[in-house]
């Protein structure tokens, strides 16, 4: 009789799991293009929103932007928040940083949006933190950046 030897375990984050994501990251995309579009609506700079499904299992998309002021910032998250709560019905899981107003982040599961004032986002530098995850085009959510 041969023993047989265990197959390989296969690394989780070669490839983003139907376990983490059973229905897949329409829905997400869905949610990060609204929020893209909303901030871009209300004047953000820099609007990007980078894939880290390969990175996290917790989350699938960041939208981050850069607002001017710390009521532009506000007013940016409430709108944000109107339109996906109000708009298509997703629950917000936490908001961080409202008072402060440098960087307000807005839980919203598998999307998280991270709005910063110019000299938060410079030094934290999301993107190249999280340099693995994959930028997406704006144009490749539907979303424009011209009126």
């Amino acid at each position: 009789m041969t023993e047989q030897q265990p197959s390989p375990t296969p690394d989780p984050m070669a490839s983003p799991s139907r376990s983490i994501r059973p229905r897949g990251t329409e829905e997400s995309r869905k949610l990060a293009a609204t929020a893209a579009t909303v901030a871009i609506d209300n004047k953000a700079q820099d609007v990007t929103v980078l894939d880290v499904c390969g990175q996290s299992a917790e989350f699938d998309l960041f939208v981050i932007a850069t607002g001017q002021s710390r009521r532009q910032l506000h007013a940016i998250s409430e709108q944000i928040d109107d339109a996906l709560e109000k708009g298509l019905g997703e629950k917000r899981y936490g908001i961080e940083g409202y008072d402060e107003s440098h960087w307000i982040v807005l839980d919203y599961g598998s999307v998280v949006i991270h709005l910063f004032d110019e000299e938060t986002r410079e030094f934290y530098d999301l993107e190249s933190l999280w340099a693995d995850g994959t930028p997406i085009p704006l144009a490749d959510l539907g979303v424009t950046t011209q009126p």
